[in-house]
């Protein structure tokens, strides 16, 4: 059945109007929403500082999640009754560490790029240091692991200190012998011996979670350095080696994995922390019995401020909750590996794509072991748990990662030419410098490319230079900085390609 559709004034008879093209029209309408949303989304994420506002947008949105959670779940392991004490002991503990991870975030923000890279290698000497200090009288044992240094109320562990300068000075090497990487030598040395060493001074604490972190770093670096893919079949084979030979050494690691494996053979002994946060994630259903209401921090549930605060978010906030601290930490492995792509600095790139790895894999690991997908290794959620230099050098991570945004071509060119803008003058943020890549040496073969003189593939040599054309016009002032008329290369070109113009006579 058609409708005829008539002007009432005049008489008039309408166009003829179909029930099918109506419903038709209102199917149409969801898509077209849909389509306008990938579009606004496409449009805000193409803007210069996309990736620097999501950074920290991550990071305000897990921190402050981590406070609310922390403060739940450490009133009853603070409540003392008899002693005085205040229930609030360890949320203002960890609001203290909140406010210096704030300062430090600012810090690594701040600092340019350039100075980090200078100061990996000396960082990296105090990292080994500080592993093998702690292993003196001078190093607290907490947990049955000696790897905190503890002056008065403020303590300190050197392994996340050393796990920063890892990934700071392995991407340093790599990047420096980046043309001679495809000889072994040079791919492993010195990296993998260092990274080796920090192994065995971890697990001499003995630090199980540490080490597998560790370890982390180091293929994280490997991988961004375009390693050959049969070395992490070896290095992969040599870890699962390695975990199985600790596990039989060991009494406590075998009977963690042993309860993995059979968990209801001891559920009120050793299968008792990866049994009690089952049930709270089981408690907590769809949408949780609410902030505060949580029963599993009543003792049920211990160190549920540290390692298993996810089970207490799937108690209190549910599945909705679990979900939306999961889809935080999917964004920021898409923003980081987004950023390690844009940008044309080696060295930040496997830096962004080393650090956003990291703290993926620890949130999952520790995500892993919560809902007994993986045994119970100890690893800390980020920005989540409650902790002190854990959560201090996550927040370091952030501020590096967030000034690694800021080195993005496209973030440079509006940076440098609109301004630093109201976040980056709050904070006193300068303006990144641009990617200006390093001077080669001439040798006496004819289009050699580096200071091997091992000449480039043909094909490599077409895509640098493309890249490098491709990128000059977003950074501008090459050629105000050569005399050129403002253009990028357009008047560099022109003085050097033939033209009237002279580079003697401008």
């Amino acid at each position: 059945m058609t409708v005829v559709e008539g002007d009432p004034e005049t008489g008039r008879a309408g166009r003829r109007k179909s029930p099918r093209s109506s419903r038709r029209r209102q199917r149409d309408r969801p898509e077209r929403g849909v389509a306008a949303l990938r579009t606004a989304l496409t449009a805000w994420l193409s803007r210069p500082l996309a990736d620097f506002h999501l950074i920290l947008a991550v990071c305000g949105l897990l921190t402050t999640i981590g406070i609310v959670m922390v403060l739940s779940a450490s009133s009853v392991a603070s409540y003392a009754p008899g002693d005085g004490s205040s229930v609030y002991a360890q949320f203002q503990k960890h609001m203290l560490f909140v406010v210096l991870g704030a300062v430090v975030f600012w810090i690594g923000l701040r600092i340019p790029l350039k100075r980090i890279r200078a100061l990996a290698s000396t960082g990296m000497v105090m990292g080994l240091g500080l592993l093998a200090l702690v292993l003196t009288p001078l190093g607290t044992t907490v947990n049955g692991s000696q790897g905190w240094f503890q002056v008065g109320p403020l303590s300190l562990q050197p392994v996340e200190v050393a796990k920063v300068a890892l990934a700071l000075w392995g991407a340093h090497i790599l990047v420096t012998k980046y043309n001679v990487l495809h000889q072994w030598r040079h791919l492993l040395v010195p990296v993998v011996p260092a990274a080796l060493l920090m192994f065995a001074l971890v697990m001499a604490q003995p630090d199980l979670g540490g080490t597998i972190t560790l370890g982390v770093v180091l293929i994280s670096l490997l991988w961004f350095a375009g390693a050959p893919k049969r070395l992490f079949a070896v290095i992969l084979s040599g870890a699962l080696a390695g975990a199985v030979l600790l596990a039989l050494v060991s009494q406590y690691r075998l009977d963690r994995v042993m309860t993995f494996l059979n968990p209801g053979s001891d559920p009120q002994g050793k299968g008792l922390q990866a049994t009690q946060a089952l049930y709270a994630l089981a408690d907590g259903g769809l949408f949780g019995k609410g902030l505060g209401q949580g029963q599993s921090k009543w003792r049920y549930l211990p160190n549920v401020e540290h390692d298993f605060i996810f089970a207490l978010i799937g108690e209190e906030l549910g599945f909705v909750g679990c979900l939306a601290v999961i889809g935080l930490f999917g964004l920021l492995a898409s923003v980081g590996l987004r950023i390690a792509v844009r940008n044309l600095d080696p060295w930040i790139r496997i830096v962004a794509g080393t650090l956003t790895a990291w703290l993926v894999a620890q949130a999952a690991i520790n995500i892993g072991y919560v809902v007994s997908l993986l045994p119970v290794t100890g690893v800390t959620l980020p920005l989540i748990s409650y902790g002190g230099t854990s959560l201090v050098v996550t927040m370091l991570l952030f501020g590096i990662l967030a000034n690694c945004a800021r080195h993005e071509p496209e973030a440079v060119a509006a940076l440098r030419t609109q301004g630093p803008g109201k976040f980056g003058t709050l904070m006193r943020l300068p303006a990144p410098d641009p990617y200006r890549p390093p001077a080669k040496r001439r040798t006496s073969s004819r289009g050699g490319s580096g200071r091997t003189g091992r000449p480039a593939a043909r094909g490599a040599r077409s895509s640098v230079t493309a890249e490098r054309r491709r990128a000059a016009p977003e950074y501008g002032r090459r050629s105000a900085t050569r005399g050129g008329s403002g253009r990028g290369g357009t008047a560099r070109g022109s003085a050097t390609r033939g033209g009237s113009t002279r580079r003697g006579h401008r």
